[in-house]
């Protein structure tokens, strides 16, 4: 079956990832702009940076058959930093030109701090104003309750459709206020801090696959991009199709990105990828 990973941080993975990930039935990564491992001193840093997702990881991808796309933001940890923030923003609209280049993520909250607010919220309005998708970052598990809570209550107050956005990194104590607000929601396939494939597929189970995605966030820390290939399997284990396996692993993805005009990747039924097997006749 075919797979779209909407989260995947590619700058800081192997050629080898791209192969097996390939090999594996993705066909399209998403690479939002995050934190490097390290506070950056310089906008020019970030240009760069935004540079070389937007423009080079399209071209490493393309050698495995993978299609990339990407997102540019001021990350929520970095966004401390108000003033180095704002001059990050001054040179974030030129980025919105690149054919590759599809909304503002990952923003939102680090700690839930009025500086990050405040960067949180120029973030928004920008990419209303720009007519670009928005991914939201919620915090880590101390501060995920408040962080979630916090990041609706500013969405609530602009003039967002709750469509166009999606809000990654939910959990358990976590899924439900969004859905219910109308926004897409993301589980992060991660080993440590977030979300694990058994777990994601309870949620699943208990909410059903509407406005939901799925993906490994696979970044410079301990983490795997071919969990959503366990995620398929243990969905596929409790016995469900493998077309209810492509709603969620490749069409949800392909309904939330493709209200980009720059996403064309377009969603498909089992029969129309079945691959035609020969007819074997008993000796």
């Amino acid at each position: 079956m075919q797979i779209i990973q909407p989260h995947y941080h590619a700058i800081a993975r192997t050629a080898q990832d791209y192969e097996k990930m390939a090999m594996s039935g993705v066909v399209a990564v998403c690479e939002p702009a995050f934190w490097a491992g390290f506070d950056r001193k310089y906008a020019g840093t970030f240009v760069d940076y935004f540079r070389q997702i937007s423009e080079f990881e399209p071209t490493r991808a393309a050698d495995y058959g993978i299609r990339h796309f990407s997102w540019v933001a001021m990350n929520p940890k970095e966004a401390e930093n108000t003033t180095l923030s704002h001059e990050v923003l001054e040179q974030m609209p030129q980025f919105f030109q690149n054919p590759n280049v599809i909304g503002v993520g990952e923003i939102g909250f680090h700690k839930t701090t009025r500086n990050e607010e405040e960067i949180f919220q120029a973030q928004v309005e920008m990419a209303v104003q720009h007519h670009q998708l928005i991914l939201i970052h919620t915090p880590h598990l101390g501060d995920k309750v408040r962080g979630t809570k916090r990041t609706l209550e500013v969405l609530a107050g602009l003039n967002v459709d709750p469509e166009r956005v999606w809000i990654d990194h939910v959990e358990e104590h976590t899924v439900k206020a969004p859905l219910d607000a109308g926004y897409w929601v993301g589980f992060t396939l991660y080993p440590i801090t977030k979300c694990t494939p058994k777990r994601a597929v309870d949620m699943i189970e208990m909410y059903g696959r509407e406005r939901l995605l799925v993906n490994s966030s696979a970044d410079w820390g301990p983490s795997d991009p071919f969990t959503l290939q366990e995620c398929v399997m243990e969905l596929r284990r409790r016995g469900h199709s493998v077309q209810d396996a492509i709603e969620i692993f490749h069409n949800n993805p392909c309904h939330f990105l493709g209200q980009s005009p720059k996403w064309d990747i377009k969603p498909v039924r089992l029969e129309e990828i079945e691959v035609e097997r020969p007819v074997l006749t008993p000796r």
